[in-house]
């Protein structure tokens, strides 16, 4: 990370009302808890953004607002526009293919099929920081949702609380 640029923190999720506390938004839920309830968002270059010092370091966080399979046009235009350097970028998402409330992290690698991590691939390259909270898989619950609908579903209580701890335990820096 280099110490004298921002830090971009991007949560992905799709905007509106009809996706909040879905499995999907997982990544708008972390930055939401990162961010003090009263912050005052702004909107810029395709996003809702908040920005303070932590540490003497700018932090930008960062919800695109292009729907998920288009988070690269957000995520790209607000790193040109702070010049941004792609190893201070850190993106949070869900992951189907973890437990509920595991995350890993890992720097790079490919999309697993994350059409939002595609499009941030596509837009900037592939070697930032990835947060990824797990989800759980309909299958491996034997459930027959197709995993589409399965993102888009809302968590339940328990899920969501799981979800929180796992949040509350990412260090950012």
């Amino acid at each position: 990370m280099q110490e004298n640029k921002p830090v971009l923190i991007v949560g992905l999720g799709n905007p509106g009302s009809q996706y909040v506390r879905t499995r999907h938004n997982v990544g708008f839920i972390a930055v939401h808890y990162f961010v003090p309830e009263n912050a005052v968002w702004r909107r810029e270059h395709d996003a809702l953004t908040y920005s303070e010092n932590i540490d003497g370091r700018r932090v930008i966080f960062a919800l695109p607002q292009t729907y998920m399979n288009n988070s690269g046009i957000a995520v790209g235009a607000l790193m040109r526009f702070y010049k941004i350097p792609l190893e201070n970028l850190i993106v949070i998402h869900d992951d189907m293919d973890l437990k509920v409330g595991t995350v890993r992290e890992k720097i790079g690698g490919g999309s697993a099929g994350h059409n939002g991590i595609k499009s941030i691939d596509a837009a900037v390259g592939a070697e930032y920081r990835r947060i990824r909270i797990g989800i759980g898989h309909p299958r491996d619950m034997g459930l027959l949702i197709n995993p589409a609908d399965w993102v888009l579903g809302r968590f339940d209580k328990t899920e969501l609380s799981e979800i929180v701890a796992a949040i509350s335990k990412i260090k950012l820096f």
